[in-house]
């Protein structure tokens, strides 16, 4: 491999010839042979959207000449883009603000700039990294911008239309699902009837709340650290740099965004990426929730609870013949486990804040990403592979809501609760319906019986079992 020699202040270094970074990135490559995952592309993405947006800012304030602006913009577009992907090569476990890649950022930029303005890559001159690309910066402000600002992006770009793909067809089942009377089941034990598009609403209520919770953690992400530099104070940044930045970014992403109200606070502590975790957590077990009732109602086929068929997707056994398994539900359900394994590493990477600086930064902004990722994913494939296909199966649900005992709560209100027991153990000793022992027992009608076990009656809310006159 053909290589060139760069300096810093800890001197020379050999660094691939082709290569748009330089002499820093080259050493965080060296220091830093831990897992071989770079950063997302999408923080990477921000990083430059930042780095854009300040060249311009510090040409309006007059801080930087046109030409130079100019060509720092066209390069950090290409980042912007991912059409320099390949030029970030720095491990995720790195140093713990983030200052090899902003490092990575600004020598890949500066390079590319002066290749632009006729120059060689890997030049630092007009073009330089620290200078101009990084001016009115630091890692320490930059980074956890631009992890927020690719974490809002990512939210509103994936997971929330995903959300809503989700949730329109799980409400397209609760409606063709309504006129289905089910036995509900509390302790995983027999309860009291609902109807099918019942419990299909509640699982659309839930992803109405993962929507909301969704745009929460944009809301809360939406204050940027910007313009602190190094430790909150603004040091070397102009006073109205910040401002101007962040107006320009939040026009571009087309999201409210604000500076920091406390610089000190943003610059010393991640608790809004913890808080925005914990919104994603939330997602995640109520995705697993529907999953693994979804995969319960339709176990079986002959022997479990089969109230609902799922597609077939695939075989589910190399021994068994013709066994199919929940498959795209098991799939969503370990989405889940993994956000929510996320959302600690995130919550732990919140602790690594020292006095003024949080050190667990590449960290929580790679996992964050991951996670809205996976959750995106895997409800858009849950919706289109599982839920889209359920078929009901009407005569299961309606056998097994008449073989429950709970059906004597509806006796309670009439003959009392003693009496109504008594009806249930008779009807579980005997292996009878709660109705033939009702029949035989409580003295009731056939007509005033009828009232009782009214299956639809039963599942509307305050409506309880009469007896008549």
């Amino acid at each position: 491999m053909k290589t060139r020699t760069e300096k810093d202040s800890m001197g020379p270094l050999a660094v691939p010839a082709d290569a748009y970074y330089g002499v820093q990135t080259q050493r965080a490559v060296t220091n830093f042979p831990i897992s071989g995952w770079p950063l997302p592309p999408r923080l990477i993405h921000a990083m430059g959207r930042v780095k854009r947006a300040a060249a311009k800012t510090n040409l309006e304030l007059g801080l930087l000449d046109k030409k130079l602006s100019d060509a720092i913009v066209a390069a950090a577009t290409e980042v912007v883009d991912g059409k320099l992907d390949k030029q970030f090569p720095v491990d995720i476990f790195q140093t713990g603000s983030g200052t090899s890649t902003n490092m990575n950022t600004n020598e890949v930029i500066a390079s590319r700039a002066n290749e632009l303005l006729g120059g060689r890559r890997g030049d630092k001159a007009p073009v330089h990294p620290n200078d101009h690309v990084n001016l009115c910066q630091s890692s320490n402000d930059v980074f956890p911008t631009a992890i927020h600002l690719s974490v809002i992006e990512a939210i509103q770009e994936e997971l929330i239309p995903a959300l809503h793909h989700l949730h329109g067809e799980l409400a397209e089942k609760a409606e063709e699902f309504d006129a289905i009377i089910k036995i509900g089941r509390t302790h995983l034990q027999d309860a009291t009837p609902v109807r099918l598009g019942q419990e299909f609403g509640g699982y659309a209520g839930q992803i109405e709340h993962a929507i909301a919770r969704a745009n929460r953690a944009v809301e809360v992400l939406s204050e940027l650290p910007l313009g602190g530099t190094a430790v909150g104070t603004g040091l070397n940044a102009h006073p109205n740099f910040a401002k101007k930045t962040i107006s320009k970014l939040a026009k571009e992403l087309g999201v409210k965004l604000t500076e920091a109200g406390n610089h000190f606070e943003a610059a010393a502590s991640r608790d809004a990426c913890v808080e925005a975790s914990g919104c994603l957590k939330t997602i995640a077990v109520s995705l697993a929730k529907i999953a693994n009732d979804i995969r319960w109602l339709g176990s079986g086929p002959r022997c479990g609870i089969g109230e609902i068929k799922l597609p077939a997707v695939q075989p589910g056994s190399s021994i068994m013949p013709g066994k199919v398994n929940p498959v795209i539900a098991e799939s969503l359900i370990q989405v889940s486990l993994w956000v929510t394994g996320a959302d600690l590493s995130v919550t732990l990477g919140g602790m690594q804040s020292f006095f003024e600086l949080n050190v667990g930064m590449p960290l929580i902004g790679a996992q964050m990403l991951e996670s809205v990722h996976l959750l995106a994913a895997g409800s858009r494939n849950f919706a289109d592979a599982c839920v889209a296909g359920l078929e009901a199966d009407r005569q299961r649900c309606e056998s097994l809501v008449e073989q429950s005992l709970a059906m004597c709560t509806p006796l309670a209100p009439v003959i009392g609760y003693d009496k109504a027991a008594e009806i249930a153990k008779t009807a579980y000793k005997e292996g009878k319906t709660v109705r033939q022992v009702a029949r035989e027992k409580s003295g009731l009608s056939e007509k005033q019986l009828d009232e009782i076990f009214n299956l639809r009656q039963l599942t509307k809310p305050g409506i309880r079992g009469k007896g008549g006159e």
